[in-house]
Formats: C-alpha cells, sequence, structure tokens
C-alpha cells in the first residue's frame, strides 16, 4: 500500500505539472503586449517562446533520467525550486534579455511531466496507476488550455508580469509541500548519467528544434537554416551511436524499439504536430479582422474565450478516458483522440465562418486531446522497465513537442508564405493549412493502430518493495 497520502502526492504533481503546461501558452496571447513593454523588436520577442521550447526540450529527458537514478521525489523539488526561480525572474525582468533568461529556467520544468509520471507508477497502488497517469494527463493537457483562455483577461486586469507572478505562488506552495509530503521513490535505475550522451541529445534537438521555430525570419533557404538541420543529422547519428555503446545510456534504444513505444512515439510525433499548431494559429485566425475576407476580429479575451470548449473538453475525456482504458484499452483510445482530432481539423476545414463553428471545433479537438495525452502516457509506462520510466515518457513528450514545432513550422509556411496587400494571410493559406493538420491528426490515428495488442511488463506500486514480483502483467491494448 502507498506509504503517504497518494491524493496529496497527486495534487502536488498535478500543480507542477499544470502550472508548466501552463506556462507554454500563457504568454503567447501577450507576446505583443510584452514587445510594447520592453521596447523590442517582434523578431526578437518570439524568442521568449523559442527559448522555452529548446531548454524544455533539453532538460525533459535528462532529468527524467536523472530522477530515474538519484531519485524522483528530490529532483522534482529541485526542479520545481527551478520553475520558481524562473517565474520570479521572469516577473522581475527589466528587459528582453532577462526575460529569455528566465523562459530558459522555467523550461525546466519539462521535467515535471516524466517524473510524475515515475513517482505514480513507484508510489501508488498498482490499481490506481492507469487512472491516476490519465488524471495528471488530463491536467497536463488542460494546462494549456488555462493559458490561453486567462491570458488576456489576465493582462487586461492586471499586467503581462502577473502571468508570472500568479505561478510563483502556486509553485512555492508546491515545492513546500512536495518537500515535506512526496515520498522517495525506492525504485533507482543503475549507472550514472551518460553526460556525453546527454551534450549530444541537446545538441541535436536545439539544432533541430531552432531552424523550425526560426524559419519564418530567417527563410527556409538560409544558410542558417541547412546548416542547422545537416548539424542536426550529424549529432542525431553520433548521439545514436554513443548510446548504443554506453553502459550506461540516457536513452535505452532497446527500450526506444520496443513496438509498443515506437508505435505510440509515432502518433505522438504526428498528433502533437496538430496539436501545437493548432495552439498556435487558431487564436490568430479569430483575431483577423473581417475586412480580410475571414476571421471575427475578436480581442486577445473574446479569442480565449472561443478556446474555453476545448479546455473544458480536453479535461473531462482525460479524465474519464482513465475509466474507460481497463475496459477498452489504451491503443484505443490513443486512435479515437487522433480520430477526433483528425475529425476536428477536418470540419475547421470546410466550416470556418462562425464563431458557433469554432467554438465546436474546439470541443471535439479538446476531447481527442484529453484520450490522446492519457492514453500516450499509459502506453509508455506500462511498456517500459520501472527504472526507465522517467527517461522514457520524458522522451515522448519531447517527440510530441517536436511534432508541434514541425507542425507549427508547415502552418507558418501555408498561412504566411502569401499575403494580402494589407498584410493580412489570404483565407486559403489557413484552409490549406488546417487541411494538412487534419492529414497529419488522421496519420496518428493509423500509427495508434500499429500499437501491438499484447501483455507486457505493467506497472507497479511500492508492493514490489514488500518481495512482489520485478514485474506485473498488465493489458496494453
Amino acid at each position: 500500500m502507498p506509504r503517504k497520502s497518494t491524493r496529496l502526492t497527486f495534487a502536488v504533481l498535478a500543480t507542477g505539472a499544470g502550472v508548466f503546461s501552463m506556462l507554454q501558452s500563457l504568454i503567447a496571447p501577450a507576446l505583443p503586449t510584452v514587445q510594447h513593454a520592453l521596447h523590442t523588436s517582434q523578431s526578437t520577442v518570439t524568442w521568449v517562446m523559442t527559448a522555452y521550447l529548446l531548454s524544455a526540450s533539453v532538460f525533459t529527458p535528462i532529468l527524467g533520467r536523472v530522477g530515474d537514478l538519484i531519485g524522483k521525489k528530490r529532483t522534482l523539488v529541485a526542479v520545481l525550486v527551478a520553475v520558481l526561480a524562473g517565474c520570479l525572474l521572469a516577473a522581475l525582468a527589466p528587459n528582453i534579455g532577462v526575460l529569455i533568461l528566465a523562459r530558459v529556467v522555467q523550461g525546466i520544468g519539462g521535467a515535471l511531466f516524466p517524473l510524475s509520471f515515475g513517482i505514480i507508477r513507484d508510489e501508488f497502488a498498482a490499481s490506481e496507476v492507469s487512472g491516476s497517469i490519465s488524471n495528471l494527463s488530463a491536467v497536463i493537457a488542460a494546462g494549456g488550455g488555462v493559458g490561453m483562455v486567462a491570458a488576456g483577461p489576465i493582462v487586461s486586469a492586471l499586467d503581462y508580469r502577473w502571468l508570472f507572478w500568479i505561478p510563483v505562488a502556486v509553485v512555492a506552495a508546491a515545492a513546500l509541500i512536495a518537500l515535506r509530503y512526496v515520498p522517495e521513490s525506492r525504485s533507482r535505475a543503475a549507472g550514472q548519467v551518460n553526460w556525453t550522451g546527454a551534450v549530444l541529445l541537446s545538441g541535436w534537438l536545439v539544432a533541430l528544434l531552432l531552424p523550425l521555430s526560426q524559419a519564418t525570419n530567417w527563410g527556409w533557404g538560409s544558410t542558417r537554416v541547412i546548416g542547422l538541420f545537416v548539424l542536426a543529422a550529424v549529432l542525431c547519428a553520433l548521439w545514436l551511436r554513443t548510446e548504443a555503446r554506453s553502459a550506461s545510456p540516457l536513452i535505452d534504444l532497446r527500450v526506444m524499439r520496443l513496438p509498443a513505444v515506437w508505435t505510440t512515439n509515432l502518433a505522438a510525433l504526428l498528433f502533437g504536430a496538430g496539436m501545437y499548431a493548432i495552439w498556435s494559429f487558431l487564436p490568430g485566425f479569430v483575431q483577423t479582422p473581417r475586412s480580410a475576407g475571414y476571421g471575427f476580429g475578436a480581442s486577445v479575451t473574446a479569442s480565449g474565450l472561443l478556446m474555453l470548449p476545448m479546455l473544458v473538453a480536453m479535461f473531462l475525456s482525460g479524465v474519464v478516458g482513465g475509466r474507460l482504458e481497463p475496459r477498452v484499452g489504451a491503443k484505443a483510445l490513443l486512435t479515437a483522440g487522433a480520430g477526433l482530432g483528425a475529425l476536428a481539423l477536418g470540419i475547421l476545414t470546410l466550416w470556418h465562418d462562425l464563431q458557433w463553428q469554432i467554438g465546436l471545433v474546439a470541443g471535439v479537438f479538446g476531447l481527442g486531446i484529453g484520450l490522446a495525452f492519457a492514453s500516450m502516457a499509459n502506453l509508455i509506462v506500462g511498456s517500459v522497465p520501472p527504472e526507465q520510466t522517467g527517461a522514457a515518457t520524458g522522451m515522448n513528450a519531447n517527440i510530441r513537442t517536436i511534432g508541434g514545432s514541425i507542425g507549427a513550422a508547415l502552418t507558418g509556411v501555408l498561412v504566411t508564405g502569401r499575403l494580402q496587400p494589407s498584410g493580412l494571410p489570404y483565407g486559403s493559406g489557413y484552409t490549406h493549412a488546417f487541411a494538412l493538420l487534419a492529414l497529419l491528426c488522421l496519420g496518428a490515428a493509423l500509427a495508434a493502430l500499429l500499437v501491438p495488442v499484447r501483455r507486457t511488463a505493467g506497472t507497479l506500486g511500492p508492493a514490489r518493495a514488500a518481495g512482489a514480483p520485478a514485474q506485473a502483467p498488465v493489458r496494453v491494448r
């Protein structure tokens, strides 16, 4: 049985992971305000988002592995303190350079996802693991929606700095409670951090994500973009070789090759492309003045409210998915989630002239996000050894982020590739982008169908420490 209150532990994990997820999207609608307040350029202010993305992509798998090795609780507390410091620094930032640095520090919080999943696996009773992972995934998904909805009212009523002051108080409380009440996991991986592998992993992730996020400003054919893509390929090849030869790899490639893992990661890549692109471009679509021939001229607050159905739907479907998973299987839920994403984007491609249509699309897509997030986490956790939970779930989150960067980059090309004399995109650019994202989500559903139906090593709570078998079979369906 659990040694501490699992409800309190879950509350701490959900708070930390939810705040980090919220910070991903909270600042995006306020970028024009930040640009004006800090007297910077549009190209410079985009680094507020890019720095966060790059930092999270580096720290998520590395600190997930560190948690597997030295203890998930102590790593969790350290990460919460880092997020707290990053939010405090951002709230006080006197210029854009300090704000970008603060976002780098906040990006360390990406490790909260794998650490939280690992703690649930280690500390919760086996019967609670699947549902708790689904519920946490629902919180993570909803956190991004909260950011989109809350940003406008907070900035309008207070100031953009309150986008960081509010998380300061919440994360501080979570860190103190985690330090006092979250138990330290007994499950530890053998070996040490492969720092060569960590440096190479960081290198190819940055070299890949940086041009994807900045190609619109730099130009797809520019020397910087092409050079960084080549560098990413070289560093990735070196990383794969180093990990394959290491006695203590950062990411065990044998685990990554497991059928249930690589198929889930493929679905995560494709679904992430559709999800993050919608988060990035749908608010801009509804904020476009009607004079462009589309859009509704909505304010930041109004556009956030149009995304409210997505927030509610993805939280509810994530929670319901946890109840359905034992009956229908994580594979079916992932397939359904990706299929709902494809359906929503298909509707959006054909009908986007009325605000209720946008709300409908947001709600349907939210249902898909909730189901997909919950099932992906359960498939990964249920398919890898306990000592690889942090690294494997961290890599899954990273792959989803990489997909998001690719989707956002492709959408940006289609939307901004041809502009009206007014400087606004043509409506056809959005239509073509929505159709492409629908195809990517459909690809995610097809990838989910490849997830094998079999019995595999499952999740265990602390009962292992009392002499239970090292692994217990659970069904991955």
